[in-house]
């Protein structure tokens, strides 16, 4: 029996991904082009958040950061699988 597999995993899909994932950063940074960004703390030397995309590019940092953090705590919080049998 040939098992039909999720359209995410089909090849003809990977293209299609691919151009969603290009549009969404693209309309992320749209705005950036339109906005004129000031320091979140006036009189200070802190202007990392005023440059182009920085909110694009903090977003996706923290974001694999975090899944990397998290697959780390899943190393030393797994159990094994007879758990549920002790």
């Amino acid at each position: 029996m040939s098992e039909k597999r999720h359209w995410l995993y089909r090849k003809e899909n990977l293209p299609k991904l691919w151009a969603l994932q290009i549009l969404i950063l693209a309309l992320a940074l749209a705005p950036e082009f339109f906005i004129q960004h000031h320091a979140h703390v006036a009189g200070s030397d802190f202007r990392l958040d005023t440059g182009f995309g920085f909110f694009a590019w903090y977003g996706f940092v923290t974001c694999a950061l975090m899944v990397v953090g998290a697959k780390l705590l899943g190393i030393f919080l797994k159990r094994e699988d007879t758990y549920y049998d002790d």
